[in-house]
């Protein structure tokens, strides 16, 4: 069946569009695309924006703010964005982070979407033509969503201050068993003075590890000091199983692996 594409130079007119029903909007097309190939036949047409805007990168003030329509290979690429380059190269192989955008990550479900995991890390926050909401409230919402992303913006992390491991059988680039990110602050005396911890594959799409986060405040990054962090790495958490890894593997590994990012 052909799809039908519209293409708009303004957010609001693809917005607008994509009220219809079955439209689905494009991106990069490595999720969009793939189903329609595969069959879906709930996807009738295409909606694409060209807005200058959603291709922008803007770092200042220590803050940053990519374009929904900038792709994982960009943000690998970008100067001033070092510390998620491992985040955005966990995606994929070379060929898809040349089309994959960071909208488009932001509804990959599990177990996709490894940069989403680093956003909530990085508490960021995700704009639409409404405005902007808390990166947790989309994330909650996103299967109802009918407007277009147009942005992601965030507090530039200190390279030492964020953390970024993807787990996965086929090197190097096959899909997650498990994605965790982290964003630690250290107190002057060596403790953790905040921390917000995010997990890929513990659920159907990226959460909050909260009671590891609150487990680490006033503890030191050493073995004994994570102890009780790692004992309740897996509260809250519904893991997925697929052909990769089953939801018993996914909670037995998370301490393991979850140690691992936090002691290095």
């Amino acid at each position: 069946m052909a799809l039908a594409l519209q293409t708009f130079s303004a957010v609001r007119d693809a917005n607008a569009a994509l009220k219809a029903p079955g439209t689905r909007y494009l991106g990069g097309g490595t999720l969009v695309v793939r189903a329609a190939n595969e069959g879906d036949v709930s996807v009738t047409g295409l909606v694409r924006s060209t807005d200058p805007t959603l291709s922008g990168i803007t770092v200042a003030g220590g803050k940053v703010r990519i374009g929904a329509s900038v792709t994982m290979a960009a943000i690998a690429r970008h100067p001033e964005l070092a510390a998620l380059s491992k985040a955005a190269r966990a995606v994929g192989g070379p060929a898809i982070r040349n089309m994959a955008t960071v909208g488009g990550n932001l509804f990959a479900p599990s177990p996709y979407g490894d940069f989403a995991v680093a956003l909530l890390a990085l508490d960021a926050t995700v704009g639409t033509d409404d405005g902007e909401l808390p990166i947790e409230d989309f994330l909650a919402r996103r299967d109802d969503s009918r407007a277009i992303v147009t942005s992601v913006a965030f507090a530039l992390p200190k390279a030492k201050n964020f953390r970024f491991l993807k787990v996965s059988r086929v090197k190097p680039k096959g899909v997650s068993v498990i994605s965790i990110a982290a964003v630690l602050e250290q107190a002057g005396d060596g403790t953790v003075s905040s921390a917000r911890i995010a997990l890929g594959c513990m659920a159907d799409r990226p959460m909050r590890a909260r009671a590891a986060e609150k487990a680490l405040i006033g503890s030191r990054l050493e073995q004994d000091g994570v102890a009780a962090a790692l004992a309740a790495a897996g509260e809250g958490t519904s893991p997925i199983t697929d052909p990769i890894a089953s939801a018993w593997y996914r909670a037995e590994v998370l301490p393991v692996h979850l140690g691992r990012l936090l002691l290095t």
